[in-house]
């Protein structure tokens, strides 16, 4: 992943990709696991938008690779927008936080 965002213009892909991955996992398991959810939910905006902006860069993809880029996109954007409910709703009944 490394490389592919180094050539996709990310600065500091070295360190750009393993600290997001870091933020993804920690998000990921905040909200799948209900603790501290509302704040696993703020890495995975962190996450989706740093993502989606410059990872899936569609509208300056080559024609080849722009319906897949499309694509991962709008499916960051769509993830966005649940995370972005989690951060207002927070979690459900069975949650770590509501035991």
């Amino acid at each position: 992943m490394v490389h592919f965002a180094a050539e996709s213009g990310v600065p500091l892909a070295p360190v750009s990709v393993p600290v997001a991955g870091i933020i993804a996992l920690l998000g990921g398991l905040s909200v799948l696991l209900g603790y501290k959810a509302k704040a696993g939910a703020w890495l995975l905006v962190i996450f989706l938008l740093g993502t989606a902006f410059t990872m899936h860069r569609f509208w300056e993809a080559a024609e080849s690779v722009a319906m897949l880029q499309g694509l991962c996109f709008w499916k960051n954007i769509s993830m966005l927008g649940a995370a972005l409910l989690i951060t207002q709703v927070g979690t459900g009944p069975c949650s770590l936080d509501k035991r």
